[in-house]
């Protein structure tokens, strides 16, 4: 009876120490917002943005110093004349169903991407042909040589150029996928996704990372935990107490007027994992009256000012800069040029090209998300402005979901429609005319709010030709300047975030998006 009662003991012991390893291994984390959307083609929205790099991997990835390194790809070489780029992948690629990788599958995906990317579609109007070469190499042959081929393959955000298989691939760029089949360090866990609740990612045993250590996004993906739980919730409050609980691991977007109270517990740390920070935007419609007129857009440029914007969301001047570049400050294009007497709040001057424009007090319709923390504030600011200015403002209040759907509606604003929308971007999706969506003016083609303008396209053709840094800058300053009059969209002050994770969660990296590989749980 004596040995009976040892031996259950130790069974239960050794069950006991089974769960606790188990439970060591799953790290909960509450990202900025609810996982809704998985098809990261179809919307540029940075949670199914960071789903992608989950469960996905990339032919290119950026690394920690910004260059483009290999990720699928194995080795590749450029023919002489610059027009035939030759790829290989890697050995052991699989997809999560035990499948192989494939150069067609590579070349579907490419063609879903760039057919919604604004990079994507600019580098794709100077291809020729995309071939498979067998069943791991591929080739494609520029029209012409441009020097964004390599980085669009390795664009760091969204849209980012995930490979899926051909048959998910083929899906239409407009329909949103419906199977999460991919080849990346986790599988999507689809049975236990439920939205609201949580979104559920186990290890892929099978993936098989580059020798590289990590750095960036690229480098050697290692899962090092065997499960991630992306828990929702919206209430700050409730994510930090359950935060400093333990309850979860990790925050990717804890509100700054909070951070205070993070710093104070020594079981907290904050992580700076985006040097480079953020970019706030205001989108007009410029399909929509009175913003197909220029005038009314370049109002806006005059009214606004950065540092009301970001004193009302960020706060504290330690998390945001002041920043008249529209390509980043601190960035080999950053600059001022252009930006004389904009983003000064000069109502008197706003007034009087409204009055120009004969703007007949037409209700501006709005669009305020509500349950995003960095962006609630930013509406409200926004209205005050447009009202001082001579402005009538609708603002009208959603939550960010219902603002990504919305959005990309181009009915009139009575109808469901919409004027003008603020979000933010990461300072990796805008680093240059050609990548930044909201700079793309080629009107039914561009991103939501479809400005329309040749010399803005004739411009971003130009830098996709400018051999090299110099001629990338004299071009982005004649964007800038020409931003000014066409009005895109109007850039409101770099901010930046940092995570808050318990000290037992370590090896998060430094790069423009939250990844997971690296990423360690040692006990709480």
């Amino acid at each position: 009876m004596r040995k009976f009662a040892i031996l259950l003991a130790a069974v239960a012991a050794l069950a006991a120490s089974m769960l606790g390893a188990r439970a060591e291994t799953t790290l909960r984390a509450v990202m900025h917002s609810d996982l809704k959307i998985v098809d990261p083609v179809w919307t540029t929205a940075y949670i199914s943005r960071n789903h992608g790099y989950m469960i996905y991997d990339t032919l290119f990835a950026m690394d920690a110093q910004g260059e483009i390194k290999p990720q699928m790809v194995d080795k590749y070489e450029v023919s002489a004349d610059k027009l035939l780029y030759t790829f290989t992948l890697r050995d052991g690629l699989l997809w999560h169903d035990g499948t192989p990788v494939t150069a067609e599958d590579c070349i579907a995906s490419i063609k879903r991407w760039a057919a919604r990317d604004t990079l994507g579609q600019k580098v794709l109007s100077f291809v020729e042909a995309m071939t498979p070469q067998g069943p791991n190499s591929f080739t494609i042959r520029l029209k012409e040589p441009t020097g964004l081929l390599i980085f669009a393959l390795g664009k760091p955000s969204s849209n980012v150029p995930f490979m899926m298989p051909k048959r998910v691939a083929a899906t239409d760029p407009n329909t949103q996928i419906s199977d999460f089949t991919g080849s990346g360090p986790f599988v999507f866990k689809q049975d236990e996704w439920k939205p609201g609740d949580k979104a559920v990612y186990v290890k892929f045993d099978k993936y098989k990372p580059r020798a590289e250590a990590p750095s960036g996004l690229a480098g050697g993906k290692v899962a090092k935990v065997d499960r991630v739980e992306w828990v929702a919730m919206t209430d700050q409050q409730q994510i930090v107490n359950a935060l400093l609980a333990g309850e979860i691991d990790y925050v990717e977007a804890p509100s700054h007027d909070l951070l205070p109270l993070l710093t104070e517990d020594p079981d907290i740390h904050l992580v700076d994992y985006n040097p480079l920070g953020n970019q706030y935007a205001f989108r007009p419609n410029s399909l929509q009256k009175p913003f197909d007129n220029p005038k009314v857009r370049q109002a806006l440029f005059y009214a606004f000012n950065q540092k009301d914007f970001l004193d009302a969301v960020i706060g504290n001047p330690n998390y945001y800069k002041v920043c008249k570049a529209m390509f980043v400050c601190g960035t080999p294009l950053a600059s001022d040029t252009g930006m004389d007497g904009l983003l000064e709040s000069n109502f008197t001057k706003a007034k009087a090209l409204l009055k120009e424009a004969g703007y007949d007090g037409t209700p501006i319709v709005l669009l305020q998300s509500t349950d995003l923390q960095i962006l609630t504030n930013l509406a409200p600011v926004a209205k005050q402005l447009m009202e001082k200015a001579g402005f009538n403002v609708d603002m009208q209040s959603m939550d960010w979901q219902t603002v990504v759907a919305r959005r990309v509606k181009k009915d009139p604003a009575s109808a469901g429609g919409w004027h003008g929308m603020l979000t933010s971007w990461v300072s990796a999706d805008i680093l240059n005319p050609v990548m930044s969506s909201f700079v793309n003016a080629s009107c039914d083609k561009a991103n939501f709010g479809w400005p329309c303008d040749a010399e803005m396209e004739r411009l971003r053709d130009a830098f996709a030709r400018a051999p090299d840094l110099a001629a990338q800058k004299q071009v982005a300053d004649a964007v800038q300047t020409r931003e000014r009059e066409v009005v895109t969209h109007i850039w409101l002050g770099q901010w930046y975030q940092p995570i808050a994770a318990r000290k037992s969660v370590t090896g998060v990296l430094t790069a423009p998006v939250p990844v997971f590989w690296n990423v360690e749980k040692k006990g709480s």
